[in-house]
C-alpha cells in the first residue's frame, strides 16, 4: 500500500507503541492524526519530531472513550487531510491488581476499562468507517495483547477487555467487509512506560523467553504497518512476543 496519499488515525499516538507508530506511518509518507487524551506535552513533541523529519502529523485531544470526542476527531483529521484511510487503535489504559484478589476489583475498574480498551476501539471505527468505505477502502488495525489470550496480564479486568478488543477485531472484520481490513496485534511484554517501576520484574521475564529478549515499541510498530499493507488479509490476531506464549 502507498502511505503517501494516506490519512492515519493512531489512537494514544504521543507515547509508547502510539509515538512508535506514529512515526512508522509518517516515515512511510502517511500524514499522522497523533490522538491523546492527558499527554498534550508527549503528543506535541511527537509531532515536532515528525515535521523535523519531513513528515505530515498534527495532534488532536479526543478521549476515545468519548463518542461525540471521537467523531469530532475524525472530522477534524478529515477537514485537515482529506481522509482517514488508516485507523490503529492503540490507546488503552491498564489497572494493577492482582489476580488473585476478586475484591479489589471495582465496578470503577471494570467501567473505566470496558471504555477505553473496548468501546473506545468500537467508537474510533464506527466514525472512521464512513470514509474509509466512501474511498473503496480502509484499514483498522487493533491493540490487544497476549493478556486477551491467556488470562493473565496486569489484572483480570485488563485481561478481559483485552480479549473483548480480539472479538471485536473479528466481528468488525466481518461487518466492514469487502472494503476495510480489519486486524490485531498481539503483543506480548513491550519496554514502554507501563514497566516503570517493574524494571526487576522484566529483567526477570526477558530470559524466558524463547528470543530471550522483550519486544520494543518499534517492533510492534513494524508489525502494525505490516498489517495495515496486507490487502489480502483481514480478520487476523498476529502474536509478536518473542515466543513468550509459546
Amino acid at each position: 500500500m502507498d502511505m503517501k496519499n494516506q490519512t492515519a488515525i493512531v489512537t494514544g499516538g504521543g507515547t509508547g507503541i502510539g509515538k512508535a507508530v506514529s512515526q512508522e506511518l509518517a516515515g512511510h509518507g502517511a500524514a499522522v492524526v497523533v490522538n491523546y487524551s492527558r499527554s498534550k506535552v508527549e503528543a506535541e513533541v511527537t509531532v515536532e519530531e515528525i515535521r523535523a523529519a519531513g513528515g505530515r502529523a498534527m495532534a488532536v485531544q479526543a478521549d476515545v472513550s468519548v463518542d461525540a470526542e471521537v467523531r469530532a476527531m475524525v472530522q477534524v483529521a478529515e477537514q485537515t487531510y482529506g481522509s482517514v484511510d488508516l485507523l490503529v487503535n492503540n490507546a488503552s489504559i491498564t489497572r494493577h491488581i492482582s489476580m488473585h484478589d476478586l475484591e479489589a476489583v471495582t465496578d470503577e475498574a471494570w467501567n473505566q476499562l470496558i471504555d477505553v480498551n473496548v468501546k473506545g476501539m468500537f467508537y474510533c471505527a464506527r466514525a472512521a468507517a464512513p470514509l474509509m468505505i466512501r474511498a473503496g477502502r480502509g484499514a483498522i488495525v487493533n491493540l490487544g495483547s497476549i493478556a486477551g489470550t491467556t488470562g493473565q496480564g496486569s489484572s483480570l479486568p485488563y485481561a478481559v477487555s483485552k480479549a473483548a478488543v480480539h472479538g471485536l477485531t473479528l466481528s468488525l472484520a466481518r461487518a466492514l467487509a469487502p472494503h476495510i481490513r480489519v486486524n490485531a496485534i498481539v503483543p506480548g511484554a513491550v519496554d514502554t512506560r507501563w514497566w516503570e517501576g517493574r524494571e526487576e520484574q522484566m529483567r526477570r521475564l526477558a530470559p524466558a523467553t524463547l528470543l530471550a529478549t522483550i519486544s520494543t515499541p518499534t517492533d510492534i510498530a513494524r508489525a502494525i504497518r505490516f498489517a495495515l499493507e496486507q490487502e489480502a488479509m483481514t480478520g487476523q490476531l498476529i502474536t509478536i512476543d518473542s515466543g513468550q506464549t509459546l
